[in-house]
């Protein structure tokens, strides 16, 4: 399945508008252009909407926002709502600050994403559940495939927890990712890059959480083949070989061969 969804959105080549994280533009740029979708950037309340009507998908990702970017996100997503194409949500940071956490709620009353994603700490602060966080990082233990559930339940949508194992619900089936690299938590962005790839993922003719699980599972493969590489000594060799590896098929991941 991981295979067929990849292809697919490679054939389509689909335009995602991001409203995202100031400090990770560019490498999700690259990223999503290796991987075989095309980026546009504008958080312009100007023109948000207008753009998100546009593209073939939307992502909303907090990690800077300051408040003339929320109705931008708010546009677009309304936007992205009526034109009935996805919305992936990124509440970086949301238990970190009040602010966060008041611009997430005004989010999820207005618009209706597709997927949330978002590291354990992030996601048990949408369903009012403990856990421990230092910044936009997710510190403390739990039972996360409980906090995906409970996500996907109350916003009726899927629910994404990121971690060394990713948990996947839409509520009532859960499923699993454990492909991935623990050097992927040390380069910043790679959260952010992943929520790109799977807007790109949610175009693709599938259901919402087989899409997901692609994106997953594709991204955990192209972090293993690329801390494999020779060349890799640490996070900043890792950068440049990690974009080559997203252009590869998972068949080429598999076999080690770019």
């Amino acid at each position: 399945m991981t295979s067929t969804i990849i292809h697919e959105v490679r054939d389509k080549r689909p335009l995602i508008h991001h409203l995202t994280n100031q400090v990770v533009m560019n490498f999700t740029a690259n990223g999503l252009l290796s991987f075989g979708g095309v980026p546009i950037m504008a958080k312009a309340v100007e023109e948000s909407g207008e753009m998100a009507s546009n593209a073939d998908g939307v992502l909303i990702n907090i990690g800077t926002i300051m408040r003339n970017d929320l109705e931008a996100m708010i546009d677009a997503g309304k936007a992205a709502n009526k034109k009935g194409i996805p919305v992936v949500l990124d509440p970086v940071g949301v238990g970190a600050t009040t602010f966060r956490k008041e611009a997430i709620r005004q989010i999820l009353e207005e618009i209706t994403p597709t997927v949330i994603k978002g590291n354990a700490g992030e996601m048990a602060q949408l369903v009012d559940i403990p856990w421990e966080i230092k910044g936009v990082d997710s510190v403390g233990s739990g039972n996360s495939d409980e906090i995906a559930r409970k996500v996907a339940e109350k916003y009726k949508t899927i629910a994404f927890v990121t971690g060394a194992t990713d948990y996947i619900s839409n509520g009532k089936e859960l499923v699993y990712n454990q492909t991935g690299s623990a050097i992927l938590s040390s380069v910043t962005g790679t959260g952010c890059l992943l929520g790109s790839i799977l807007t790109a993922c949610l175009t693709a003719n599938h259901s919402a959480i087989d899409s997901t699980l692609a994106a997953a599972s594709f991204y955990g493969m192209a972090a293993e083949y690329t801390e494999k590489q020779n060349g890799v000594k640490g996070t900043g060799t890792f950068i440049p070989v990690f974009l080559d590896a997203l252009s590869f098929s998972p068949e080429q991941l598999e076999g080690g061969e770019g």
